[in-house]
């Protein structure tokens, strides 16, 4: 496969950085974990049950753009990207940037957080907030959208396959569901 740049995104506790990290060692790429590069005033408000505003976010979108396009080769990165107007600042810094979205219930989500409460600096409690805040990707150029709950080796398959499709069409597929 040629070089690509992947964002693994959605709510807290949909399972961005198991995705990632599995989407990165099967295509031998980098992966950019996004929360490490939160800057110190927003884990504390994070850790503090503060949800972080788009001004909050601005600098670290801008990071995580200089980060993804840093990487000549490719990459995959986990990030929230949870509005169209975060997704557009990444892609404009990676022109042919694609987005897997792990859709996950409210519930399930909450369940996923309380129970990595004591080793992850975001609370359950922000996890309403992250579906208030989410607009659906699905319709955009370039997303794949996947069911959170599958088991990881489907997911990884569901990927692949869904960039082999988007190569042999010759570039950033239409949204895939």
């Amino acid at each position: 496969m040629d070089r690509f740049w992947i964002v693994v995104m959605g709510v807290s506790g949909c399972g961005k950085s198991s995705l990632g990290a599995a989407l990165a060692a099967e295509f031998t790429l980098p992966l950019i974990e996004g929360d490490d590069f939160h800057p110190p005033a927003n884990v504390e408000k994070m850790r503090a049950g503060i949800a972080l505003t788009d001004a909050d976010r601005t600098g670290w979108l801008a990071t995580l753009g200089r980060e993804l396009a840093g990487h000549r080769q490719g990459a995959v990165l986990t990030c929230s990207a949870l509005k169209r107007d975060y997704r557009e600042r990444l892609r404009a810094a990676t022109p042919g940037l694609r987005f897997v979205f792990m859709d996950l219930s409210r519930e399930e989500a909450e369940r996923r957080v309380a129970a990595r409460a004591a080793e992850h600096m975001f609370p359950a409690s922000l996890v309403a907030n992250q579906f208030a805040t989410l607009e659906s990707p699905v319709g955009e150029p370039g997303v794949l959208a996947v069911d959170a709950s599958a088991p990881m080796d489907r997911l990884v398959e569901q990927v692949r396959a869904w960039l082999q499709q988007d190569q042999r069409a010759g570039g950033v597929s239409p949204s895939a569901s």
